[in-house]
């Protein structure tokens, strides 16, 4: 196995970790509720539903989850080289 197809492994591999999912679910998804709440929050207060809205309303908190979860995982994975 070539080293970059083993770094890639052991992202993967790190990512599956439930001490990472935790982090990056506590860290992500609170952050993308405040994002949402920001971003979307006066139109969900004025009941001015839309499909654009609430597909937003879904991807805000996923992103900020995906972010922190590589973010948590490359931490890992760095913490384990050194």
């Amino acid at each position: 196995m070539n080293s970059q197809a083993g770094t890639v492994a052991r992202y993967w591999q790190v990512c599956r970790q439930p001490a990472v999912l935790r982090r990056a679910a506590r860290l992500g998804l609170v952050v993308g509720v405040i994002q949402v709440s920001l971003n979307q929050g006066d139109h969900w207060l004025r009941h001015e539903f839309s499909a654009g809205l609430v597909i937003k309303t879904v991807l805000s908190p996923l992103l900020s989850f995906s972010i922190a979860l590589v973010s948590s995982a490359a931490t890992h994975v760095e913490n384990i080289k050194s």
